[in-house]
């Protein structure tokens, strides 16, 4: 379906009203973008790394909106027109002009799966479910995902790394943690590797039905990969469902952040000598989470791996008491 964009050029000082005008004319969702960097509080716990490099603040914004019914873009055009006059008695709208565009009709939601093929990561090959086994490959351990709408295809570094390391680590009938599951491709690797059941943790509700589905995929029971909503960093219900002293591996594909503040509560769900695994470090982020690693007296550092500007590291618990 091809839907018509409308952008008004304008100024921050007139976003908010704008906004409550378009809502008013029954505009349900808007789209701004400006030059305006985000505060401390902004980025406090939205647990990113890098942020955007944006042009000096010049006070512009663009106010954007969707039409599905050309039929009444000209009711509209004429509505906030007549909705900018009055605003100008209040607030500096700048330049108040609309771009009129139309969209691509493209499935977004699906588009994607066109650049996801089958590929290998140690002798394990990954595919997504609607792709065939490669003649070439038929031999190796097979994982098949499809991630739907949550985080994890295996393509990224960070999930090769972790997969590397569950291949050296993971033992028979092994208990593995998978914190931030996403798809569930690195439990379901696990699984496959010869582990006895995993538990899984995520924030986004749509890794559960996810796993669930790739579970199915792979032909795995969900009595062997259980998956919960919710944050093991500070959810005492999650940590309670997770237990204590009880799993092999604890695998965490998140962002440094994240893990900086995982370090310090996963080490009591894992068995002495259980190895804590991690990922989605940026190599610029990689002394940081050392650090914190490093200082915990539950741990001892095992092993840094690379590939591109991501960094894995690995570590062992203790059988020692904090």
């Amino acid at each position: 379906m091809k839907w018509t964009k409308i952008t008004l050029h304008t100024t921050t000082e007139a976003v908010d009203l704008i906004s409550s005008m378009l809502g008013e004319i029954g505009i349900q969702g808007i789209e701004v973008e400006d030059f305006v960097p985000l505060s401390e509080s902004d980025t406090k716990g939205m647990f990113i790394d890098l942020l955007p490099e944006l042009p000096p603040d010049d006070g512009t914004a663009r106010v954007s909106f969707y039409l599905e019914e050309p039929a009444k873009l000209e009711e509209v055009q004429q509505q906030v027109e007549e909705g900018l006059l009055e605003l100008r008695s209040f607030v500096d709208v700048g330049e108040g002009t609309m771009v009129i565009s139309e969209t691509e009709d493209k499935d977004w939601i699906n588009n994607w799966k066109q650049y996801f093929k089958p590929f290998v990561v140690q002798d394990i090959l990954i595919k997504p479910t609607w792709e065939p086994v490669p003649e070439e490959h038929k031999d190796k351990l097979c994982i098949q995902i499809d991630p739907g709408t949550a985080f994890g295809t295996g393509m990224h570094e960070t999930t090769k790394l972790c997969l590397r390391q569950l291949c050296k680590y993971v033992t028979p009938g092994a208990a593995v943690l998978d914190v931030g599951t996403g798809s569930g491709i690195l439990g379901i690797g696990a699984l496959k590797l010869g582990a006895g059941r995993v538990f899984g943790t995520d924030l986004d509700e749509n890794a559960i039905t996810a796993v669930k589905e790739n579970l199915q995929a792979n032909g795995l029971s969900r009595e062997q990969f259980q998956v919960v909503q919710g944050n093991i960093i500070d959810e005492e219900l999650i940590q309670r469902q997770a237990g204590e002293a009880c799993y092999d591996i604890a695998v965490a594909n998140i962002l440094a952040a994240v893990i900086i503040l995982l370090q310090q509560e996963i080490g009591r769900h894992l068995k002495p000598g259980g190895m804590l695994i991690t990922s989605g470090i940026l190599n610029t982020k990689e002394e940081e989470v050392r650090a914190a690693i490093e200082g915990n007296p539950l741990f001892e550092l095992k092993e840094i791996t690379y590939e591109g500007d991501w960094v894995s590291i690995t570590a062992r618990r203790c059988s020692c008491e904090p």
